[in-house]
């Protein structure tokens, strides 16, 4: 029997003026300004006929050149992959040290947490970013470098499993490790509501992600939520069947907190809108605002659009999809136990949130920030003999220990604005890399080529070496058939 929301029957009327495509005018000025604000000079949004809006060059971009740094609307870092990086929660740059960055997961891995079991909060938060040790522990912190590998011992998976106080001195910064000034990190800052869940590089960054949705997703004491147990158990369930719920979240605490925003602007008459505030529903008309930028992004329904699993028969796909739904309805009820606002109740109908998961479906990119770790490292494996050896004398019980996890970069999705703009090609101009010099979550796209002023930047949606009816099948589930100089080329020699 199809699950039935009371709220996509009840608020009807405005989940459809929610889900109507904006007008291309209020989409153009949308981008422009936020063009604008982002300094991206060579690029503009325009709409096109065949696929809606596209990105277009609006200067010449040499090869390798970099074309924009695009911050995204919102993002996480994968659940499982905190256990392996402590980063902003924010912007997602590496924070602590890298004493603190090796310690904590050896730490956690010393009690048996891993990527594949990592769905429990209170299990990785507690104590993640530090340990106090007693008086005695100190003392037995082994002071002697030279020493650091012989208490070590092997574990069943292989990896050499070092003392419990030698893990703790380094993760409390008791113990520094040759040549780790070299690789600064900022000092990670606790949440302004007090969970242990989220930490940041700066009071910037903590206060921007307070603001813009964190306040309600907090599980600290100072959290705005209407119950944080009820947040608990939605994370939970997130965690454990898939964590684009969180993402999805994230949308709606950022739209309420926006729309709380604009109530509070207006009422003190501060509030300025280019549409007339509608006197009979005054509070649609803000609620529009505040959903403006998650309007801009293209949706559709989360279970009409996900993949066909490999292993799910297409005999059972209307099953499947069913399923899909009834998961995101579960997924709903509990977010909407935990931070529920009647005057946004059309966030928690089915139908939208349906939408916003769709539209993180089709348009999401993978969230990656290289590790410092494996740099450091690296440096350490570069250094000149004898230098080196001395150095490997303190660090390598600590690369025995981390085994091959030692190099795992933060991992997680985004959503950005104005990469989500870009159309697919199949032989494209661009693609997104990350340089170096690119150490947060913002999404970097780099020309592969020369592109001429005027000519769309265009990327790649999925492997483009793929054999054309590959392609083609991957490139269905975002609704569309690729129509690109590479497959007319190459659907015309199989035609021949």
């Amino acid at each position: 029997m199809d699950t039935v929301c009371p709220l996509d029957t009840k608020c009807a009327s405005q989940i459809s003026a929610l889900l109507r495509r904006p007008p291309p005018l209020q989409v153009q000025e949308y981008f422009e300004e936020l063009i604008l604000s982002r300094q991206c000079h060579g690029i503009k949004v325009k709409q096109n006929g065949k696929f809606g809006k596209g990105v277009y060059a609006d200067s010449h971009f040499k090869e390798q050149e970099l074309i924009l740094k695009d911050p995204m609307l919102v993002g996480i870092q994968h659940p499982s992959n905190k256990i392996d990086c402590l980063v902003c929660s924010f912007c997602f740059q590496f924070i602590g040290s890298i004493e603190q960055q090796i310690g904590r997961k050896l730490y956690l891995q010393n009690l048996g947490l891993s990527a594949s079991n990592a769905c429990d909060h209170d299990e990785i938060s507690k104590d993640s970013c530090g340990i106090n040790l007693s008086d005695e522990e100190d003392d037995c912190c082994m002071k002697d470098y030279k020493t650091l590998g012989e208490g070590a011992s092997s574990s069943s998976n292989g990896k050499v499993t070092l003392p419990e106080a030698v893990v703790e001195s380094l993760m409390n910064g008791e113990l520094v490790l040759p040549h780790s000034n070299k690789f600064p990190l900022p000092s990670a800052i606790s949440c302004p509501g007090g969970c242990t869940e989220a930490y940041y590089c700066s009071k910037t960054c903590a206060e921007a992600d307070w603001e813009s949705s964190h306040s309600l997703l907090c599980t600290g004491e100072r959290s705005e939520s209407l119950s944080r147990d009820a947040l608990l158990k939605f994370m939970q369930h997130a965690d454990e069947t898939n964590d684009i719920f969180l993402l999805a979240a994230k949308t709606i605490s950022f739209t309420i907190l926006r729309y709380r925003e604009l109530k509070a602007a207006r009422l003190k008459g501060q509030y300025k809108c280019i549409h007339p505030v509608d006197s009979e529903c005054p509070a649609l008309t803000l609620l529009l605002e505040a959903w403006k930028p998650v309007s801009i992004g293209y949706k559709r329904r989360w279970w009409e659009c996900i993949s066909l699993p490999d292993d799910v028969d297409h005999s059972d796909e209307t099953t499947f999809r069913m399923e899909i739904r009834d998961l995101a309805y579960t997924s709903l009820q509990l977010l909407k136990a935990a931070i529920f606002d009647l005057e946004c109740e059309p966030l928690f109908s089915l139908e939208i949130y349906g939408n916003i998961i769709g539209m993180f479906e089709l348009n999401n990119l993978d969230l990656v920030v290289a590790s410092p770790v494996e740099d450091y490292f690296l440096y350490i494996d570069d250094l000149p003999y004898p230098e080196k050896s001395k150095a490997e004398e303190i660090t390598q019980p600590f690369l025995d220990a981390l085994g091959d996890g030692y190099s795992v970069c933060c991992q997680g999705t985004a959503f950005y604005p104005l990469q989500s703009c870009m159309n697919h090609s199949c032989c494209p101009n661009a693609r997104a890399f990350k340089r170096e010099e690119d150490r947060d979550g913002q999404a970097t796209i780099i020309a592969l080529r020369p592109i001429c002023k005027g000519e769309e930047i265009t990327i790649s949606y999925i492997e483009e070496d793929l054999p054309v009816e590959e392609r083609q099948a991957l490139l269905a589930d975002y609704g569309f058939r690729c129509r690109c100089a590479k497959c007319l080329e190459e659907e015309k020699l199989i035609s021949n």
